[in-house]
């Protein structure tokens, strides 16, 4: 059984672009990966995420990490972001999650597939 996770930013406001949208991915796959977390596949969109892992840690826990740490980071990095959110957090207060199993994995994968740009290179995270 695997997990689909999704969160928008803050006001889902289309941040999620250019050099943003890069090093958030690339923050995604670092905390993923110091959590021994296996990211299945994953979409950065404009305005929101989508990742999905197999159901081996806390959700909540995973969730607090991935959006306490990307929103930080990112202020720093980008330090118009903190203009846009004067209250420092960059993702919006909720998040979207079901688990997936058989047929339900594969209408995931399509949707998710349908999400790929040519400009994405062959990990199982695209941007959109």
């Amino acid at each position: 059984m695997t997990f689909h996770i999704v969160f928008a930013t803050k006001y889902r406001y289309h941040l999620l672009v250019g050099n943003v949208q890069h090093c958030c991915k690339s923050l995604l796959i670092q905390i993923c990966e110091a959590e021994g977390i296996e990211i299945l596949k994953g979409v950065l969109s404009k305005d929101h995420v989508h990742i999905e892992y197999p159901l081996n840690k806390s959700l909540s826990e995973i969730l607090k990490r991935m959006k306490g740490r990307t929103s930080r980071l990112l202020q720093q990095e980008f330090p118009n972001l903190r203009k846009r959110y004067w209250g420092k957090h960059f993702w919006a207060g909720g998040y979207g999650a079901w688990s997936t199993v058989n047929v339900i994995d594969q209408m995931v994968n399509d949707y998710l597939e349908h999400h790929r740009s040519d400009t994405n290179d062959n990990s199982n995270f695209m941007l959109e």
